[in-house]
C-alpha cells in the first residue's frame, strides 16, 4: 500500500533492499493501523514509521536485526489479557514480532491491543 508521505514510500522502498524478509508484515502492520482509523497520518521519526492523530503520535513500527517492535504511545493503558506486550514504563509498551507467525499467533488484526478508541478524537471508520 502506497502512503501518501513520499518519507514513507521511500522508507519502504529500503526495507525492500535492505529487510525484504519483513517487509510483508510492516506492510500487514501498516494496513492494520491505517485501517483502523482514518484520522491516522503516518511519517518517519525515530528511524521508524510512526503513526499520529491530530498531530499526536500514537504508535510506531521499528525494526531491529532479529524482530521488529510496534510500538503503543498508550500502551499501558490497554486491554491486554492475553499478555502480548511488553514494556514496564510509564505509558508506552510494545509488541516484539519475529515474523509473520507472530502476526497470526498474536492475533494482531483483533487484539484488544489495538483500541484506538483509546485515543481522544479518534475515528474507527475506515479509509475510502
Amino acid at each position: 500500500m502506497k502512503s501518501s508521505n513520499e518519507k514513507v514510500n521511500d522508507f519502504l522502498k529500503d526495507i525492500r533492499t535492505t529487510l525484504p524478509d519483513s517487509v510483508e508484515v510492516v506492510e500487514k502492520i501498516r494496513e492494520i493501523f491505517l485501517e483502523g482509523n482514518i484520522e491516522i497520518e503516518e511519517d518517519i521519526k525515530y528511524g521508524g514509521i510512526v503513526f499520529n492523530v491530530s498531530s499526536k503520535l500514537i504508535g510506531g513500527i521499528y525494526l531491529y536485526k532479529e524482530h521488529m517492535s510496534i510500538e503503543f504511545s498508550n500502551g499501558a493503558n490497554f486491554s491486554d489479557p492475553e499478555g502480548f506486550l511488553e514494556g514496564k514504563g510509564k505509558l508506552r509498551r510494545h509488541l516484539k514480532i519475529t515474523d509473520t507467525s507472530d502476526l497470526k499467533n498474536k492475533d494482531i488484526s483483533n487484539s484488544s491491543v489495538f483500541p484506538y478508541h483509546s485515543y481522544p478524537g479518534t475515528n474507527r471508520a475506515t479509509r475510502a
